[in-house]
C-alpha cells in the first residue's frame, strides 16, 4: 500500500516524503498542476495532480493508500487575500479530510501548528491541553490553522482515525520559499532585519518535524495531537545564535511596541498598494511581549520525537541558505 502526502512540495511535505523513503515507504505526492516541485523532483515518487480543495481530487489520489499525511496549508505572515487563508487553511483541510473519511483509509496525520495550541501568559511552557487564546486580529495563519484544526477535530470524531501533529518555528534545510520563519534567517544573513522584538518562539528542525510526522503514524493514538517542538528562546537569543554561526554581528536595536506596529501598519499599506509583502508584518508587531513557550515532553517520549540541538540546525539552515543563493554574494562571508 502507498502513502499520500498533500504539501509536498513544501519545507515539512518535502522532508515527510524524504522520511518516508528512507523507511522503504512507497509515496505518492497530491500536487497541482503549477507547482513548484524542486523538492521533490528526482525523488522515486507518483505524482497525482489536483487541488486540497477538490474533494474528488483528493478522493482519486487516496485510491490504493493506507496512510494520509495532510501537510497543505497557505504559511505565510501576509497575503494579497486573507480569504485564501480560510479557502486553504480550513475549507481545504475540511474537504480533504472528509474525502480521507468517505475513502476509509487505516490513518491520518493532519499538520497543525504550534500556533493552533494556546501558550501560557505567565511564559512557562504550554502543553497539548492548553486551550486556544489569540485573537482572530492576531495573525490570519494562526487562527485559520485553529479553525482548521477545529474542523479535523469534528472528522476525527466522526470516524476519522486522525492523529495531529503540532510543529513549532520550523527551520532548516530545503525552504526554498522561504516561510516566514525561514525569512528571518535571509533577513539577519542580508542584514535587511531593523531590530528584534521583545518575544519568545520555539524552534526545531524541519528533518525532526518530518521524523515526528512518521512516528506519529507509526506510534501515535487517535484523537491525540502531539507538539512537535525542541528548544524555547528569545527572540534576541535566535537572533544572536544566527548572526554568530553567520559569523556577523549581533543586532542590538529592540523594537518598541508602538512603533513596531506603526512601522507595521505603513509596511501593510505599501503592501496594499504594490501587492508585495510588507517588510514588517503586523503579526510580529502584535507578538511582542508574547512568550509562546512550551512542552514538547509528549512528543519525545510517546513518539520518540528527535532532538537536533538548534545550534546544528542553525547551522544547516545558514549553510543552505547561502548555497542556493538567498544571500547577498557580498555578504557569505
Amino acid at each position: 500500500m502507498k502513502t499520500l502526502v498533500t504539501g509536498a512540495t513544501g519545507f515539512i511535505g518535502s522532508s515527510i516524503v524524504r522520511e518516508l523513503l528512507k523507511n522503504n515507504v512507497d509515496v505518492k505526492v497530491l500536487v497541482r498542476e503549477n507547482s513548484d516541485t524542486r523538492n521533490i523532483d528526482g525523488l522515486e515518487i507518483e505524482k497525482a495532480y489536483g487541488d486540497i480543495r477538490d474533494r474528488e481530487a483528493v478522493k482519486a489520489a487516496l485510491k490504493g493508500c493506507d496512510t494520509f499525511f495532510h501537510t497543505a496549508a497557505l504559511y505565510a505572515s501576509w497575503a494579497p487575500n486573507k480569504k485564501l487563508f480560510y479557502d486553504v487553511n480550513v475549507e481545504g483541510t475540511k474537504t480533504a479530510l472528509t474525502a480521507a473519511l468517505e475513502t476509509g483509509v487505516s490513518k491520518v496525520v493532519h499538520t497543525s501548528s504550534i500556533a493552533a495550541v494556546g501558550y501560557r501568559k505567565d511564559g512557562q511552557p504550554a502543553n497539548e491541553e492548553v486551550e486556544f487564546n489569540f485573537l482572530p486580529q492576531d495573525s490570519p495563519y494562526i487562527w485559520t490553522k485553529h479553525l482548521g484544526e477545529l474542523e479535523a477535530k469534528k472528522l476525527c470524531e466522526k470516524g476519522l482515525p486522525l492523529i495531529i501533529v503540532n510543529p513549532a518555528g520550523v527551520i532548516g534545510v530545503r525552504d526554498i520559499k522561504p516561510t516566514p520563519t525561514g525569512e528571518i534567517i535571509v533577513k539577519i544573513l542580508n542584514r535587511n532585519m531593523p531590530g528584534y522584538i521583545r518575544a519568545g518562539v520555539n524552534f526545531v528542525d524541519v528533518e525532526d518535524v518530518a521524523r515526528g510526522h512518521v512516528l506519529a503514524a507509526r506510534k501515535g493514538r487517535i484523537g491525540e495531537r502531539y507538539i512537535l517542538g525542541n528548544a524555547n528562546m528569545t527572540i534576541k537569543e535566535f537572533f544572536d545564535l544566527v548572526a554568530k554561526t553567520a559569523g556577523m554581528e549581533p543586532l542590538t536595536r529592540q523594537a518598541s511596541y508602538p512603533v513596531a506596529v506603526c512601522t507595521a501598519y505603513i509596511c501593510q499599506v505599501i503592501s496594499f498598494i504594490n501587492k508585495k509583502p510588507p517588510r514588517v508584518s503586523m503579526t510580529s508587531a502584535r507578538n511582542i511581549g508574547k512568550y509562546v513557550y512550551y512542552d514538547c515532553s509528549k512528543a519525545i517520549k510517546e513518539l520518540g520525537m528527535p532532538q537536533t540541538p538548534i545550534k546544528t540546525t542553525v547551522e544547516k539552515a545558514v549553510n543552505w541558505f547561502r548555497e542556493n543563493g538567498y544571500v547577498k554574494s557580498s555578504l557569505k562571508t
